[in-house]
């Protein structure tokens, strides 16, 4: 649930936003489907699915339009933020964990971006043609393969798989109903593989992250 937003998502809305965007209501019709008519056992796989719409109408609205302000980034993908809010104390707080979870992660890469100091190659990449994206993306990879910046990623995985830690730990001790902590714990940690595959493929086979 987390890389499909990734990696289907990612080159979609860069073809056609505005059919990416409409996906959102199949994403959201289903999850409401699963959960209203599937009965008890389809109820945690349909309130997953909503909580995936919710991200994946913040990634079409900032990448199909504003994927050249990387400032919007966050507050776009923040969209469903206040109803996720509200869902965490209701049937629905599984989707609601994941959702903000992802935010979670999304917040951390946007700031190890602006910290290390590739946050101003964003537009340039963004703009470019697919054919002109990975040798872009392979120099601002390349700009990160420096003692400060890897001491800074690493710091910055410690610490998010640290706090994906406490969220198993806290599922634990509210076992069984402690399923939503379970599944931000793996949202927040799958973030952290993503954005080490991406950074991984941009260094050694850039063509491939051009398509993201």
């Amino acid at each position: 649930m987390v890389v499909l937003p990734v990696f289907l998502q990612a080159p979609w809305v860069h073809l056609h936003p505005f059919s990416a965007c409409l996906f959102t209501f199949v994403l959201l019709g289903t999850g409401f489907g699963l959960a209203q008519i599937g009965g008890k056992n389809w109820h945690q796989p349909g309130s997953l699915l909503i909580g995936v719409s919710g991200s994946w109408l913040g990634g079409c609205l900032f990448w199909g339009w504003l994927r050249v302000h990387p400032l919007f980034h966050l507050p776009v993908e923040a969209v469903a933020l206040p109803m996720a809010f509200v869902g965490l104390n209701t049937r629905w707080k599984l989707g609601a964990s994941f959702y903000l979870s992802c935010l979670l992660g999304t917040a951390f890469t946007d700031l190890m971006m602006l910290i290390t100091g590739v946050m101003d190659q964003w537009p340039l990449v963004v703009r470019a043609s697919f054919q002109q994206a990975p040798e872009l993306l392979s120099q601002t990879a390349q700009k990160l393969l420096n003692p400060t910046s890897l001491i800074l990623l690493s710091i910055a995985a410690v610490i998010i798989l640290f706090i994906a830690r406490l969220m198993r730990e806290r599922a634990i001790l509210t076992s069984p109903s402690g399923s939503a902590w379970l599944v931000a714990s793996a949202a927040l940690t799958t973030t952290v593989w993503i954005d080490g595959l991406f950074l991984l493929t941009a260094i050694i086979e850039p063509k491939f992250s051009g398509l993201i």
